[in-house]
């Protein structure tokens, strides 16, 4: 008896010191200002909350959308842009509460077929059990506690210490009040410092450009430790101005004949999504550039057709956590269907994209910001239509992915050495899967080319006679099944050169 229980404490010393890893679900929540990119993001955030555990869905504000306070105070904006745009204002575009609720309401009706191709999507009631609202009165308001914030500050001190992915969608207020109170409560007392670095070891902002002063102003001088994925160039591929950064010969993924069967033919959940010339004015909005023809055909982001995709702004912050074999999850400079971001030299608790994250555009020949994220647009739309699927069809009915695994992720090699990769793959629906190799030069800090011979399902891999000790190279492999949609799944080889 007294073996089995010590074996029994040893397991459980085991299991409690494994720690965080890809294999277990990324925790995360999310905060966002209702704008309707964000209610798109959520859409779609929705259809894949069976890869990361949603702990909250928070309500907060932006320098685009505040609430007001309800007794006629006037507010100027602290951002340049909204400022000149719009002035002293009570309230801004506020799309009111309500809507959140709906979406997870509508999720509700599509749940029962969705857990027929996954049993890891959380139950319609869980998730509205975890939707707060936070700090909306005003752009970068933080002076005062409310249940978002709260909620935040509960789940940063809990005693879970795997990491928690604070989504950022739109101001970072309601986070910035969850680290002011928790540092108003232990700010000068003996548990400070155990506080501090347990705070900064579990959050991790990822936030799509600042959308108030709050990081800035308070969040950044103050809790400096925190990891920051910063993403301000990338996310336009899958934003309003996606025509200009994403290359022509992309466009169909995101025009009207891809996206109105997806939106139209899909279930009350999609329904919801908003796309040009839908007839559904956005909430709140000021100025409806997007519901009618008329308009979307010539706006300020260009000219559209019915049912093309408006945007999706905010959905490279939890792509990132969809595990689709990338290892992108702890390595954000790696790259992934989330875009890439590489780790700042001025600050190194902060990853961000820009110049030092450019990917080679092969339709433009040029580096390019955006390409980090925009080469991923087939994989993720395909799938997305897969998910829509799911909402309506059963499971012999509907397309999952492939599955691909190597033998090892990590090899050492040396100058000139031909290695052979041979990947084995399997597919749920018994589709045939094809697989390609290349190589992600960007990554690697080996810029030879190396050589790929693929014959078959293997690839000999020539190591280049100019590579250097130390070197790594990045070696994709792309499985693809002829289902439809046609889905994608990855792994991910590093090779080090000894």
């Amino acid at each position: 008896m007294r073996k089995n229980i010590l074996l029994l404490c040893v397991i459980c010393i085991w299991v409690a010191n494994i720690g965080f890893t890809q294999t277990s679900k990324p925790r995360t929540i999310v905060t966002t200002d209702g704008e309707l990119d964000d209610v798109d993001s959520f859409i779609r955030m929705l259809l894949y909350s069976n890869e990361y555990k949603v702990e909250g869905l928070i309500v907060s504000s932006s320098q685009w959308h505040y609430k007001g306070d309800g007794k006629g105070t006037k507010f100027t904006s602290e951002m340049e842009m909204t400022k000149k745009m719009y002035g002293e204002r009570t309230e801004l575009r506020w799309p009111g509460e309500q809507w959140i609720y709906d979406l997870v309401d509508a999720y509700g009706k599509v749940y029962p077929n969705l857990i027929k191709h996954s049993k890891g999507f959380p139950t319609h009631h869980y998730l509205r059990d975890r939707i707060r609202i936070g700090n909306i009165d005003f752009e970068g308001e933080m002076a005062k506690d409310t249940p978002g914030s709260d909620f935040i500050k509960a789940k940063l001190l809990d005693d879970d210490t795997t990491p928690l992915y604070l989504q950022v969608w739109g101001g970072t207020n309601t986070i910035a009040r969850a680290l002011k109170s928790i540092e108003d409560t232990y700010k000068n007392t003996p548990q400070w410092d155990k506080i501090y670095r347990k705070v900064c070891q579990k959050a991790i902002l990822y936030a799509i450009l600042d959308q108030d002063a709050t990081y800035k102003k308070y969040i950044e001088p103050n809790w400096k430790d925190i990891k920051v994925y910063y993403n301000s160039n990338q996310f336009w591929s899958f934003a309003y101005f996606w025509k200009r950064a994403v290359p022509e010969q992309l466009h169909p993924y995101l025009e009207g004949k891809f996206m109105g069967d997806i939106i139209n033919n899909h279930g009350p959940l999609l329904k919801k999504y908003y796309s040009y010339g839908d007839g559904n004015p956005p909430l709140g909005e000021i100025e409806d550039i997007y519901s009618s023809m008329e308009k979307a055909k010539k706006n300020q982001w260009g000219s559209f057709g019915q049912y093309d995709f408006i945007s999706e702004g905010d959905s490279p912050a939890f792509l990132h956590l969809v595990d689709v074999g990338l290892n992108n999850l702890e390595n954000p400079q790696d790259g992934g269907w989330g875009g890439r971001l590489v780790q700042s030299t001025v600050t190194p608790s902060r990853w961000e994209d820009g110049d030092a994250a450019s990917d080679f555009n092969p339709f433009t020949q040029q580096m390019d910001k955006a390409f980090a994220q925009t080469r991923w647009i087939p994989a993720i739309q395909n799938d997305f239509a897969a998910r829509a699927d799911w909402c309506i069809k059963d499971f012999k009915n509907a397309n999952h992915a492939p599955k691909v695994s190597v033998a090892s992720k990590q090899l050492s090699v040396t100058r000139g050495q031909k290695i052979v990769l041979k990947p084995t793959t399997s597919d749920p629906d018994e589709n045939n899967v094809s697989l390609k190799f290349w190589q992600y030069k960007e990554v690697g800090t080996c810029k030879a080319e190396v050589v790929i011979i693929q014959k078959g399902n293997n690839a000999e891999i020539t190591i280049p006679a100019a590579a250097k000790s130390g070197e790594t190279i990045h070696i994709i492999v792309e499985a693809e099944d002829d289902g439809l949609p046609a889905l994608t799944r990855y792994q991910r080889v590093v090779l080090t050169v000894k």
